[in-house]
């Protein structure tokens, strides 16, 4: 299967694109950077590259990282509006879109939800067996998609014990 991880952002959106059958493979990853636009044109510029990922991927689901509520509203905001502008994107493509707290995330892939971004980045690294140093967003974008890979496997092996 192939998935599709999002960490949202109203500056920088990662994404990554891993396959997982026996074992995880990274296909692409990378950085939707929209810092120098107006907020219509970021929000607009999220929408129409994830709707071109989702297009030349075709993943099977989707994932996305929740919104993480700091001490800023006007930066919850934007962020919860970047993150909106992605779902819509992959649901308007028939995608299902699972979401994850960072905590559920960092969990998957590192061992504990209180894990640092670094630790997030090198166990990506190490992981999908990649040679090039990942920028933050690819690596939490893809360890959106590992936590998902992991997620549906632990629940499709619990349906079959049922």
């Amino acid at each position: 299967m192939i998935f599709l991880g999002i960490d949202p952002g109203s500056r920088k959106t990662g994404y990554g694109v891993i396959e997982f059958d026996k074992t995880l493979r990274c296909v692409a990853h990378g950085v939707i950077r929209v810092e120098k636009l107006s907020m219509n044109e970021r929000l607009n510029a999220i929408f129409c590259e994830i709707s071109d990922l989702v297009q030349h991927f075709k993943p099977d689901e989707a994932a996305i990282e929740k919104v993480f509520l700091g001490k800023n509203a006007d930066s919850a905001l934007k962020l919860g509006q970047a993150r909106g502008a992605a779902i819509v994107a992959m649901t308007s493509l028939n995608l299902d879109v699972a979401e994850y707290s960072a905590k559920q995330v960092k969990q998957a892939v590192v061992g504990t939800g209180a894990g640092k971004k670094e630790q997030v980045q090198q166990m990506i690294q190490y992981l999908m067996k990649l040679k090039e140093c990942l920028q933050e967003d690819a690596a939490d974008a893809l360890a959106v998609a590992v936590c998902h890979a992991h997620t549906r496997r632990i629940n499709d092996r619990i349906n079959r014990a049922r």
